[in-house]
């Protein structure tokens, strides 16, 4: 957990404002009262519900269109979902450096919703428009190529959308509560869960209402309300722009990293300080960051790089910045460097969660669906499970075990961030076990009754799969949000959502790659795990070697996360020089 030392509490007259570099929608300073914490929330929560509803319409019925219309086989289709969710997650990577960098998170937001939109607008004249639609009327085996590539021309613009849209709002939304005021601080740790609910809520009706649409209207009047709602919830998020608090862009964050190394590599040949007084720090009253970082004692290599080799040097107007970097900005290279080991040991956790939308999708559409004789509940509406499990489990931690925790361990957070997401890690190896299982039993029916296969099972089978995944992301997906939110730099907090997404995606074309390597050792082996359909295919077997692979993976994490140091903050700057460094600043760029 971050650590923040203790301040002496804020005058009456200090605490009608907010002093966390961030300025309101004239460039002032933001008036506590009307400006930020839940107030300005709701309107950001709006346009992640709209962009989340649109997301999850497409991506769990992504693999069934791939199938019935573009007629691509299993495994392929798989790939083709895996390649598209992984762009989806890495895109955020550049949004977030961008955003934090130049553009700021509000206008990257409402950039990239734009951008979404026409992705959107796109997706829906390729299935209206008669010169593009799939096969034109009646039913065909294979689509026009206008349609392919009109199609995935669409849904990779949303993919472009997406990148500047997920690290932007998230960063954004968390922008508005206060570090420095307790009261702010406490909201702030229920915001990410509250903020999955949100995100929940946009699943759940995409998966019912529009996954409906798309089986027994049209997949072009589903698009067409998923267009429209999402250009009314611009809308919305922009007027919600006069309570909004914002941060203004610094420049590159990647920069200062830079001439830490360059500075540590230059001085490589002095030897270690003996002390923190022979590293140099600007004063406290400096304009370039909000908050100090107290020095640690790992990676003590890169601490040469703010080594004072001369007095004079120390003068600030003098100082070579690729030659003396400071503590706080030694100590910003360092969380970045000791996040590479949490980041890959979260991958597996990755790998199991892209199986969600894709092979937990298609079994289910193998499976009676049936609830009465006229309503049958399309495939990808079973995804909807996993999201009431998240937001069961986000409700159950937020408001029963933090509070219980919090008077057990005395730690603010109830439990460290790094144990959470070791708990939904633990979930999600049970849930490929169970996943395994059903599996198992599926393929016994379809071996013993060729003709009904597994037609004779419910689908209801999948729900424990999907309600516990769902239980896992509740801890691990929320933990990883939090995390890589909380413990990057100030300056880098949209490229930490970003570096959060970039697990999903990463994962995602791991997992393409490892259906790659299992099919093709399976096959030389005997019978390859994927065939042409679920039928002839051994998911089974699939989910269990997942199952191992977290198994294994969780004994690395579990020393690399006992072994972690969390973020350690210093103090404030001084109230003054924050405010005199906004004046006259007006938000005319981001505006």
């Amino acid at each position: 957990m971050e650590q923040i030392q203790k301040k002496e509490a804020f005058n009456p007259d200090e605490d009608l404002w907010v002093h966390d570099t961030s300025v309101d929608h004239k460039g002032r300073l933001p008036l506590r009262a009307s400006t930020g914490a839940w107030k300005a929330s709701f309107f950001i929560i709006s346009i992640e519900f709209s962009e989340r509803l649109s997301y999850f319409g497409i991506a769990t019925s992504l693999i069934i269109y791939l199938t019935k219309v573009i007629h691509q086989d299993l495994k392929t289709a798989a790939k083709s979902v895996n390649y598209w969710s992984g762009v989806t997650t890495i895109m955020p990577l550049l949004g977030g450096f961008v955003a934090d960098g130049y553009l700021g998170r509000f206008p990257a937001v409402l950039v990239s919703s734009v951008i979404y939109f026409l992705g959107l607008l796109l997706l829906t004249m390729s299935r209206i428009i008669p010169s593009w639609r799939p096969c034109g009327s009646g039913i065909c085996h294979k689509p026009r190529k206008v349609h392919e590539v009109v199609f995935f021309l669409a849904i990779y613009l949303i993919s472009v959308g997406t990148g500047g849209h997920k690290p932007s709002l998230e960063s954004f939304g968390a922008d508005q509560f206060d570090d420095d005021h307790p009261e702010e601080r406490r909201k702030k740790l229920s915001f990410f869960n509250w903020w999955n609910c949100g995100l929940c809520s946009g699943l759940i009706v995409a998966v019912t209402l529009i996954v409906y649409i798309q089986d027994n209207v049209s997949w072009g009047v589903a698009d067409i309300i998923l267009t429209c709602i999402m250009a009314f919830t611009i809308i919305i998020f922009c007027a919600g722009r006069p309570f909004y608090r914002f941060r203004l862009p610094m420049g590159s964050p990647l920069t200062p990293m830079l001439r830490v190394l360059v500075a540590a590599f230059a001085k490589r040949k002095l030897p270690h300080a003996s002390s923190t007084a022979e590293l140099y720090e600007l004063p406290n009253s400096t304009k370039s960051r909000s908050r100090l970082l107290f020095h640690t004692e790992n990676f003590k290599f890169l601490d040469k790089a703010a080594i004072i080799e001369h007095k004079e040097t120390a003068v600030e107007s003098q100082i070579n910045a690729w030659r003396l970097a400071t503590v706080s900005e030694v100590e910003e290279m360092k969380l970045i460097l000791k996040m590479i080991p949490i980041w890959l040991t979260s991958l597996p956790f990755g790998i199991c969660v892209a199986q969600t939308s894709t092979f937990f999708v298609k079994q289910s559409a193998t499976m009676n669906r049936n609830i009465t004789d006229n309503f049958v509940i399309p495939p990808a509406s079973v995804f909807g499970l996993s999201a009431i499990g998240m937001i069961i489990s986000v409700a159950i931690y937020d408001k029963l075990l933090v509070p219980l925790l919090r008077r057990a361990t005395g730690n603010e957070r109830g439990i460290d961030i790094l144990q959470r997401i070791g708990i939904g890690m633990i979930i999600t190896f049970t849930t490929m076990v169970i996943a395994g299982l059903v599996e198992r039993k599926r393929l016994n029916l379809v071996h013993s009754d060729p003709i009904k296969g597994s037609l004779s099972m419910s689908v209801f089978w999948l729900a424990p799969q999907f309600v516990i995944i769902g239980m896992g992301d509740g801890f691990s997906l929320v933990g990883l949000q939090e995390y890589f939110y909380d413990q990057v730099p100030d300056s880098m907090r949209s490229l930490g959502i970003g570096l959060y997404l970039s697990v999903l995606g990463v994962s995602s074309f791991l997992s393409s790659f490892l259906i790659t390597i299992v099919d093709k050792i399976t096959e030389k082996t005997g019978t390859s795990w994927f065939g042409k359909d679920l039928n002839s295919s051994r998911l089974d077997y699939f989910y269990w070697l997942l199952a191992v692979i977290v198994a294994v993976n969780i004994v690395p994490y579990m020393v690399v996360a006992r072994k972690y140091s969390y973020k350690n903050v210093q103090q404030r700057a001084d109230v003054a020089a924050v405010a005199d460094s906004f004046k006259g600043d007006g938000l005319e760029a981001i505006a």
